[in-house]
């Protein structure tokens, strides 16, 4: 896939791209693109909205999301507990020729 100044609108091939759709992904000049709720869509897929037929989410990446989230919980937590027993093993002298100069 070339850069955007190198693509031609799907819908005029003599005309230069402008913006890319978010719904299908193919380029179009400045009269066939249109901001919608802060997204740019083309006619068809703009028409395809209007009708409700707008593509569902699903539950996979928020439930991958929450599955990410739990494991670098863990992750942190064995982090930081075996670095406070490693922290507690430390002979009493240790501690007091580190901060002997606070």
């Amino acid at each position: 896939m070339g850069r955007l100044t190198e693509l031609r609108c799907f819908n005029h091939s003599d005309r230069e791209a402008a913006a890319r759709c978010t719904m299908c992904g193919r380029s179009f000049c400045r009269e066939c693109i249109t901001e919608h709720e802060g997204r740019v869509h083309c006619a068809a897929c703009l028409a395809s909205l209007a009708r409700g037929g707008s593509k569902k989410r699903s539950a996979f990446p928020g439930i991958l999301g929450g599955a990410w989230c739990a494991v670098s919980f863990v992750f942190a937590w064995f982090l930081f507990y075996h670095l406070g027993k490693l922290l507690a093993k430390l002979p009493s002298n240790f501690h007091e020729t580190i901060f002997q100069g606070f």
